[in-house]
């Protein structure tokens, strides 16, 4: 920590903050070293159940729940599908489609009609 030196622009991390290794009431550091403690005990509680040969039941992962309740939720509260959306997405998803569609399409009934009458001057010359 002493040879760190801070850059112009940007703020010192967290990590490297003294107050965050010096300035710490023991209430704090006891209820870190706690939690650091049951983390520990579940993660050797969950690898022995993992790696256990003899294991016969689901093993369950905490983790993989909450993610599994999260996915089935709707994690975007505001949008709700109505008529006005579902129009919103048809105009800026399936038209511009169409559209292109019939452009393309038309410019090239065009020219093979230009070309079936004799009258399409090609612009780049395929031979010289």
């Amino acid at each position: 920590m002493a040879d760190y030196k801070e850059a112009p622009l940007a703020t010192r991390p967290k990590t490297l903050d003294p107050a965050e290794y010096f300035n710490l009431s023991p209430e704090y550091r006891r209820s870190e070293e706690a939690r650091a403690a049951l983390r520990s005990q579940l993660k050797r509680q969950y690898l022995l159940q993992l790696n256990n040969p003899h294991r016969q039941e689901l093993i369950d992962d905490p983790a993989l729940t909450r993610w599994i309740h999260a996915r089935g939720k709707n994690v975007y509260p505001n949008f709700r599908p109505t008529a006005k959306t579902s129009l919103i997405g048809g105009l800026f998803g399936v038209l511009p489609l169409f559209v292109l569609y019939f452009v393309f399409k038309t410019d090239r009934d065009k020219r093979e009609a230009k070309i079936k009458a004799g009258t399409y001057e090609r612009p780049y010359k395929v031979s010289s």
